[in-house]
């Protein structure tokens, strides 16, 4: 049944001592070994120093082993060998590179014969360029340039590398979109601001801010005109750094990278545009600098001779009522109002929340029923602040009215009203329980809980 070497028994009586112990640990598996099968197996027949282990040694050893009981568990199991930590990031980057190769899709034959039935045998760039925008398959319009790039005295121009890096650039083939890109860059004579406008969008789509400012520094350092970074080159910039923050911290850090950039498109002679201030006035409220917001905003008419639309508006208020400073919220609301404005949904909630827990309760529901005539939805949170704030100031009953008043003009739903209604009944049951019962129509209150 098992074969071993002699090198296996040169140790003699202690090679066949752990050979017999590897039998009774095998016990386990549900079989019996009998002393005669041991003694005459061939690993000890063959044994030359067998005299040393004696029969009458060998005998309890087998006795134990014979017994009804359970034969012990081997010290080393199979599941023993197996980690039972998670795996690690790079193995979990590995598997799912593996997972993508095994999806990447295949080239469709017969869609690529057909694209190249349509040229001509001497076709132009504009021909292909052509060809690959009517083509919905990514892969055949890689497949396309790659073809038209071998074949005797064709050139591709700005166009077909345009087309190119915008399809592969639309469905996320970033690796393929590269190398395209590296082929624009070794030829200084393609050159358009479109073409490198449509690279940094994709590399900044893509998450590779670095491959997109080297983009933008190659721009800047071109002898070629129509290569210089425009509004269109900044905007898109601004865009891609006010995405990468998700807290205050790292909106501060960005920041200063957008205020270098403002300074140096401002420096370059390049008249900044709505969408560049309000890009300025979000990057400074979303990292707490909103004096500097306010210093953009009154600079807006004055110096950059650029109006103010709904979106500034909204940013300042937003940001006014995050640092608690509602009068300046309220002016700069009004001042909305007055330009024509619907302040929008997050601006109102954030005014609303704002006047409530500053204590200016009354503003507050002011400013909600406005809300609502001008369309625009609260969301619960800015409900129980409202109700909360009425019940600490010890008017339950007027809480409880105004919540049914929500009711009825449909602001909330039957799920949110019974929410809120357990809220308020959680944290001021003693004075819920005191209500009048004639207040509403479908909910009594009785020993502080809600029928």
């Amino acid at each position: 049944m098992h074969s071993f070497g002699r090198n296996c028994l040169k140790h003699g009586s202690c090679s066949v001592r752990n050979f017999l112990n590897h039998l009774c640990f095998a016990n386990s598996f549900g079989q019996r070994f009998h002393e005669s099968a041991v003694l005459n197996s061939p690993i000890v027949q063959n044994s030359k120093k067998i005299t040393l282990y004696e029969t009458h040694k060998i005998e309890p050893f087998f006795q134990i082993c014979s017994r009804t009981t359970p034969a012990p568990r081997a010290p080393f199991s199979v599941a023993s060998h197996y980690s039972t930590k998670p795996p690690s990031r790079s193995f979990r980057r590995r598997a799912r590179k593996r997972l993508l190769k095994s999806l990447k899709p295949t080239l469709d034959e017969n869609q690529f014969q057909s694209a190249l039935s349509q040229l001509s045998p001497r076709f132009t760039a504009e021909e292909l360029c052509n060809v690959i925008t009517f083509q919905e398959d990514p892969l055949v319009c890689l497949e396309l340039f790659n073809w038209a790039s071998q074949q005797p005295r064709f050139r591709h121009n700005a166009a077909t590398y345009h087309i190119t890096i915008q399809k592969l650039g639309a469905a996320k083939m970033y690796q393929e979109m590269d190398d395209i890109v590296n082929q624009v860059l070794a030829v200084p004579l393609v050159c358009s601001e479109l073409l490198y406008n449509t690279m940094i969008y994709y590399f900044t789509e893509a998450r590779k801010l670095t491959r997109a400012v080297n983009i933008f520094n190659h721009m800047k350092s071109s002898r070629n005109l129509n290569c210089k970074p425009s509004i269109r080159t900044y905007n898109i910039l601004f865009a891609a750094l006010l995405s990468r923050g998700s807290n205050s911290y790292i909106n501060h850090a960005y920041m200063d990278t957008i205020r270098c950039l403002f300074k140096q498109m401002v420096n370059d002679g390049i008249q900044p545009d709505i969408f560049s201030l309000n890009s300025m006035i979000k990057g400074y409220v979303l990292s707490l600098h909103v004096n500097d917001a306010l210093r953009i905003f009154h600079q807006m008419r004055a110096v950059y001779a650029c109006k103010p639309n709904s979106f500034t508006y909204d940013y300042l208020v937003h940001g006014l009522c995050a640092q608690g400073r509602t009068k300046n919220a309220k002016e700069i609301c009004d001042e909305m109002k007055s330009e024509n404005l619907i302040p929008s949904s997050k601006s109102y909630n954030s005014l609303v929340n704002a006047l409530a827990l500053g204590g200016e309760i009354e503003e507050a529901v002011k400013y909600l029923w406005e809300m609502t005539e001008n369309q625009r939805s609260a969301d619960f949170i800015t409900y129980r602040t409202v109700l909360d704030e009425i019940c600490r100031q010890g008017r339950v009953q007027e809480a409880m009215r105004l919540l049914q008043q929500f009711q009825e003009k449909d602001l909330v739903d039957g799920h949110a009203y019974r929410k809120l209604l357990c809220v308020l009944e959680d944290d001021y049951g003693n004075s819920v329980s005191r209500v009048d019962p004639g207040v509403f129509h479908d909910k009594t209150f009785a020993h502080g809980k809600v029928r």
